[in-house]
């Protein structure tokens, strides 16, 4: 639990991948990976949940910044990261990951398989970092 009151997750990074978010990037990146799934299969809920949560993102913000922990590393830069340069593997190089950074390098993000598990996982593995 976060019990700063200082924000993890960015209104202004969600708004930049809500642009993505008729495949679930924003809610993905809120830590709504079950709707994130949803909306990637389904295109937003054929573009209608993506238009409506134009106007969720606010209080997406606010339940992911209550649910993550705070600390060194902060989530808006991991996911950036992963959104843009995850095949890359160099979020994991930002969570000081060097071994699986390297395989991510190396193959691809492990043909996007990695990729994906990432995508579903990074707020808690950003989390873990932060708490320990």
């Amino acid at each position: 639990m976060n019990e700063s009151t200082h924000p993890t997750h960015s209104k202004t990074v969600g708004y930049l991948l809500w642009i993505f978010g008729f495949v679930g990037a924003h809610r993905f990146y809120f830590g709504k990976t079950k709707t994130g799934i949803l909306w990637f299969f389904t295109l937003g809920l054929l573009g209608i949940g993506w238009i409506i949560d134009l106007f969720l993102i606010p209080s997406m913000s606010k339940d992911a910044s209550e649910r993550y922990a705070t600390g060194p590393y902060d989530y808006s830069v991991a996911w950036i990261l992963q959104t843009f340069l995850g095949y890359l593997g160099i979020h994991r190089f930002y969570l000081g990951k060097i071994g699986t950074g390297l395989i991510w390098l190396f193959t691809g993000g492990l043909v996007g398989i990695g990729y994906l598990y990432d995508y579903l996982t990074l707020n808690g593995q950003v989390s873990e970092k932060n708490q320990s």
